[in-house]
């Protein structure tokens, strides 16, 4: 099955641009910046979106305006909309369980307590494709919402785009729907020493 929905998680306004918990954003930024697609505001899903071609696939990319414990409310009717399976999406998130400066693709599961995950996953099923991106984790749990909304430090934000460029030069796996070969490229990614 191929991707037909790319998903970046994050807050809206510039006050979190640079912000941990933006990294899913930054995925599709990056994504528009390299295939010349423009992302518009659609009040009708409360979201930033565009349509375009990645490798001669076309596909739609969402950036829900929602804040993120309620991304479910913008993915949710989009995907309803264009009658997208959940296995023709592909989500992008930050995650603490995986070193900044990783990356690890994955099909279904649960939420692990991402709260956009939380929100989406009753409106889509879990069976919907993850991009984990990895932001690290604080010395404590109760750093983890102080952690995840401020910004990076310069070298792990350099680290966290090397994982970008990873995935994103696995696009055209992607696209195909080479789930496998895709999974492989990225969750195999190690940054050059």
């Amino acid at each position: 099955m191929t991707i037909k929905l790319i998903v970046g998680l994050g807050n809206p306004g510039s006050q979190y641009q640079h912000t941990r918990h933006n990294a899913g954003f930054w995925f599709v930024e990056s994504l528009c910046d390299k295939f010349g697609i423009l992302l518009s505001f659609d009040k009708k899903f409360r979201a930033k979106v565009g349509y375009g071609m990645i490798h001669n696939a076309p596909v739609r990319l969402l950036l829900p305006e929602t804040f993120m414990n309620l991304s479910g409310q913008a993915v949710a009717p989009f995907a309803k909309f264009y009658n997208f399976g959940s296995d023709e999406i592909l989500v992008a998130h930050d995650e603490l369980d995986i070193a900044a400066g990783n990356i690890k693709l994955k099909t279904g599961g649960g939420h692990g307590g991402h709260n956009g995950l939380k929100d989406i996953v009753p409106h889509l099923g879990a069976n919907f494709h993850r991009l984990r991106i990895g932001i690290g984790r604080p010395a404590h749990s109760s750093q983890v919402s102080n952690f995840v909304l401020n910004k990076p430090m310069t070298d792990e934000r350099i680290s966290i785009d090397a994982a970008i460029d990873c995935a994103i030069d696995a696009m055209p796996m992607l696209m195909t729907g080479d789930m496998d070969k895709a999974r492989n490229q990225i969750n195999g990614f190690k940054l050059p020493q």
